[in-house]
């Protein structure tokens, strides 16, 4: 598959390209950019990469198969679209929308173009979250009764994207979306209510409290991009506990390390040296060519969407 990236946004640097150039039958090829000075770290890692001036000179380029959309979040749906209307495969980066009811023009835009678009939950791909499922499929810790976790960072870079509220910027969109997808996913329940207080700033929200009752269980987690790094999930049953030490982007933040107590038994798996981004551009690329199911359809972005707007729609 070969893949175009629209705009040298820093994760398209960091992780992105890396992935799709580490991946299994996957190749990196162009770039669209503006800036040649942003493309240079894009031609060392692939020499002879295609630099286009503008999104739209990539999208009509022939020798593109899929595009990775990196640009800021009020942007993913109109590009996602064009991209998808060009002829391309789309992994655009989350959130894929900033309203749930703006991903149905995606998934009509997916059936109408028989092409995949899809929303870039890596998480979605890690094994360590497949082992967490797995093991509350099997009743390792009984009943699961409450569901913990935390994502904080620190970004007080006050022109970076993330403070911009015109962009769809602040800190549940950035990194609160990861407690919510990984509980759903692991679990397949959605939340029946939400509750929320956001800490405001310019606009945007810096840190936020959510509390949410899903039908068998409770969560609670908080998030924020004022802080110091942390990040951290707990499911906890009625008889025993699962604990994930870096739960979302191990290879940045520390051990990855599941441990699980069930009874008196305690037992700890790491799953480190995985790069989940890799995995993300290798199973999109299986569902492209042989109708593997994706980890994360648009159906799935649809709901975790949905329960970022009932976190804002509440906090307000």
């Amino acid at each position: 598959m070969r893949w175009g990236i629209l705009g040298a946004a820093k994760i398209a640097q960091t992780d992105l390209a890396p992935a799709i150039q580490l991946a299994h039958d996957a190749e990196l090829v162009a770039l669209a950019t503006r800036d040649p000075a942003r493309a240079t770290p894009f031609q060392a890692l692939v020499p002879g990469l295609r630099v286009h001036d503008s999104y739209q000179a990539l999208l009509d380029d022939p020798q593109v198969d899929a595009v990775y959309i990196p640009l800021p979040n009020h942007l993913h749906v109109a590009w996602s679209i064009k991209a998808a209307q060009a002829g391309k495969h789309v992994l655009c980066e989350k959130p894929i929308a900033l309203h749930a009811a703006e991903i149905d023009a995606l998934i009509a835009a997916r059936n109408d173009s028989g092409k995949l678009i899809a929303e870039a939950f890596m998480v979605a791909h890690h094994p360590q979250w497949a082992r967490v499922r797995a093991l509350l499929d099997d009743g390792i810790i009984g009943k699961l009764e409450h569901v913990e976790g935390s994502f904080t960072y620190t970004n007080r870079d006050y022109d970076n994207i993330r403070h911009s509220a015109e962009m769809g910027g602040g800190g549940v969109r950035d990194v609160g979306v990861y407690p919510c997808i990984t509980t759903r996913m692991v679990t397949g329940a959605e939340p029946a209510r939400v509750v929320s207080d956001i800490r405001w700033q310019n606009g945007v929200d810096i840190f936020a409290r959510v509390w949410a009752d899903f039908p068998e269980f409770t969560m609670s987690f908080y998030c924020g991009m004022m802080q110091s790094r942390r990040q951290q999930m707990v499911f906890h049953g009625q008889d025993g506990w699962i604990t994930l030490s870096a739960p979302f982007n191990g290879s940045v933040y520390g051990d990855t390390c599941v441990e699980w107590k069930s009874g008196d038994l305690v037992m700890t798996e790491r799953f480190n040296n995985v790069n989940q981004y890799a995995l993300m551009i290798e199973a999109f690329g299986a569902s492209v060519r042989n109708g593997t199911p994706f980890a994360c359809p648009l159906e799935m972005s649809k709901g975790n969407q949905a329960m970022i707007d009932a976190i804002f729609e509440n906090a307000r």
